[in-house]
């Protein structure tokens, strides 16, 4: 049975595909050569992708991002596309629907938002609810750095606390904008933002995400 994951992973391959390796994305220094690198090397390097989070790791990490983005992109596209090896605890459904739907996600925007002629997607009801519980578990981590308080809300009124700070901002749009606004990608989300204009600002330039 598809999953949402492997639905947003050929969505993306797609989109890297047609846009070529030297297009930009919405990953502040990266074309798309650089972001398949990455996807790569998340799935295929666990020793590497570490340091993402682990900052004594994150020289290592770069320098393998940078042997992998050497190679041809059309074989970084299908290391992607084909997904990651059967040793990898991406390749147990479970992981890869609950680690992989919210990134894909995010990163199929990073690449059709920088775009000038990029139109919001329409997503489904079960796909928007997938996004929103990956936001409730995260949020906190992913608001962490905010200076602000930082509630998010969807239109029917559900919410979910990134930040208990004050004053406090609220941000209100579908699931997947809101996912857009918490990884760092404030200006390319639709959202409203209501609070006092010093804190709106605030929020709007902090950096957010892990």
């Amino acid at each position: 049975m598809s999953t949402h994951a492997k639905r947003e992973r050929l969505l993306l391959a797609d989109l890297l595909d047609g846009a070529g390796p030297a297009a930009p994305t919405l990953c502040e220094g990266w074309s798309t050569r650089d972001l398949a690198a990455h996807l790569v090397v998340r799935e295929r390097r666990p020793d590497a992708a570490a340091g993402v989070l682990v900052k004594p790791l994150a020289a290592r990490l770069a320098r393998v991002q940078e042997e992998f983005a050497a190679r041809p992109y059309e074989e970084l596209l299908q290391l992607f596309r084909t997904g990651p090896p059967r040793m990898s605890p991406f390749a147990l459904k479970q992981v890869d629907e609950a680690a992989n739907s919210f990134e894909f996600y995010v990163h199929a925007e990073d690449v059709r938002r920088a775009r000038p002629d990029w139109t919001p997607r329409e997503l489904d009801p079960v796909f928007a609810d997938t996004l929103w519980s990956r936001i409730e578990r995260g949020a906190r981590i992913f608001g962490r750095r905010s200076p602000v308080g930082l509630v998010l809300r969807r239109p029917d009124g559900r919410t979910a606390v990134a930040n208990r700070g004050t004053p406090v901002v609220t941000v209100t749009g579908e699931p997947g904008e809101l996912a857009l606004f918490l990884t760092g990608r404030q200006e390319s989300a639709r959202v409203e933002l209501e609070g006092d204009k010093g804190a709106v600002a605030a929020a709007h330039e902090a950096k957010l995400g892990i």
